[in-house]
């Protein structure tokens, strides 16, 4: 070493600065990879701790969105980012550290999905890696990133997605950031051609609207108009009982919400339960059961919904847990109502004890992917081998409790075919179990007004063209 490299300084040691909006991110990012928790579950609680502390790592309004955004962003994004973060490093993905590459996504999703200046996405998640992984890794990430900061997302997408003439499930894989398995899936279930399926996957990437439903005699939705503002709200497009939050907003902020007389629910969810309700029945229409009621959100408008009627709803969930959920989601229905918690597949009620019974079996869940973005990356198509003697199972089990001439609801907020209509044919006609004497009823009048229903005689709603989950309804009367 030269005498005049002895005798330069070195350079002093920084401490590196604590950003609470990015650290907050990282940790919903390492709980939803660690604990396979969900996002919309792991956030809340954070958002409000840090909202409840003092000095400069409170939050304000504009740090809830932000960190909102980066998790959110990332999780839904995390496909293209992964592709992306892979044509920049000189190692298989799956040998970067889990929190490293979270880090080096957020910092993706800030040069690539948000109008954060490049300089300040570079040098405020390499200060967040300083402060979570060390000032050694932090080296690492800081290289990726300026690779990545040197194009666009629209350059990226065309750099390592293949073409669509050459590859049109895989193409669509990586530019909107879902496996390719569910692309395909999707796909069938969609039909139709290009523009549809990629319709539905950006409409996946998009952050859904918050949906109140005012549970009738409670509340109505001129109600709520009324106390939170023609600002502040939007009529449902399809329920009577919907009002959509113009700017996200809190629920729980809000009177009626805490009270109980209105809840969160899509608008999809909501007009299932309408649907079921609206079924045509000939006689008594005195007992209603939804079998699968946890957490609550159908049971409750089924309830308010029974109880004009003078009809009694029996909502019974498998999970003790959930059943004290639904219990919550209940508490105050004008009418009669009880809650247990009960097997659906061993049920403790008699056949035929009731009018009306709705089923929302458990499912992959891919049709609420716009609110859950990280369960495309959880589920595998070996669950549905899981889910699918549960749902015949189930519905099975529905059209025995139902009285003959009553109507059993079966839903998903699936839309893969697999789960939906072929659960149905697969009980009408008797496969992997005893044949069910039933009948279809076509729910789509029972959704007026609503367009790009299909064929029927059963319902698929789609986020791209109805704004909703991808919610599946079969309605059926037992006739024999």
């Amino acid at each position: 070493m030269s005498e005049q490299a002895r005798r330069r300084p070195s350079k002093p040691y920084r401490r590196p600065k604590k950003d609470p909006v990015r650290i907050l991110a990282f940790e919903a990012l390492r709980a939803v990879d660690e604990r396979d928790a969900y996002a919309n579950l792991v956030l809340p609680p954070l958002l409000k701790k840090a909202r409840e502390k003092e000095g400069p790592e409170k939050f304000e309004a504009r740090d809830a969105a932000l960190a909102t955004e980066l998790v959110y962003g990332t999780l839904r994004r995390q496909g293209t980012y992964d592709a992306i973060v892979a044509a920049c490093i000189d190692r298989p993905l799956r040998e970067v550290d889990p929190p490293v590459l979270d880090v080096i996504l957020l910092g993706a999703h800030q040069l690539l999905g948000t109008r954060i200046p490049t300089h300040a996405a570079v040098s405020a998640t390499v200060e967040l890696a300083r402060v979570v992984l060390g000032d050694g890794r932090a080296k690492f990430v800081n290289a990726v990133l300026r690779k990545i900061s040197q194009d666009d997302f629209d350059t990226w997408v065309e750099r390592v997605a293949p073409p669509y003439e050459k590859d049109a499930e895989e193409h669509l894989a990586v530019v909107h950031s879902h496996p390719r398995w569910v692309v395909s899936a999707l796909w069938d279930a969609l039909g139709g051609g290009r523009a549809g399926i990629e319709d539905l996957l950006e409409a996946d990437n998009e952050r859904p609207e918050v949906t109140l439903v005012a549970r009738p005699g409670r509340s109505t939705a001129r109600e709520l108009v009324e106390v939170l503002g023609e600002d502040s709200v939007l009529p449902g497009r399809w329920s009577p009982y919907a009002v959509r939050l113009a700017e996200g907003g809190e629920p729980g902020a809000i009177e009626a919400v805490r009270e109980g007389r209105a809840g969160v629910q899509d608008e999809g969810s909501q007009l299932v339960a309408i649907a079921l309700a609206q079924a045509p029945l000939e006689g008594r229409d005195e007992r209603w059961l939804d079998g699968c009621a946890g957490p609550g959100g159908k049971a409750a408008l089924l309830g308010a919904l029974a109880a004009e009627r003078g009809a009694a709803l029996l909502a019974s969930e498998k999970q003790p847990h959930r059943a004290r959920l639904v219990e919550r989601a209940l508490a105050g229905n004008p009418g009669p109502y009880q809650v247990i918690a009960a097997d659906g597949t061993r049920p403790p009620w008699r056949p035929g004890s009731f009018d009306r019974v709705l089923m929302d079996v458990p499912c992959s869940g891919l049709g609420a992917l716009r609110r859950r973005p990280e369960a495309r990356w959880r589920r595998r198509p070996a669950d549905l081998d899981g889910f699918a003697p549960l749902q015949r199972g189930l519905l099975r089990e529905a059209l025995q409790a139902v009285r003959v001439g009553g109507v059993v609801g079966y839903a998903t907020c699936s839309p893969h075919l697999a789960e939906t209509r072929v659960v149905v044919e697969d009980v009408l006609k008797g496969r992997g179990g005893p044949a069910v004497e039933a009948e279809w009823i076509d729910a789509r009048p029972l959704m007026p007004d609503v367009p790009a229903l299909g064929d029927g005689p059963d319902v698929q709603l789609w986020p791209h063209l109805h704004g909703t989950d991808a919610m599946y309804l079969a309605l059926l009367r037992r006739t024999a």
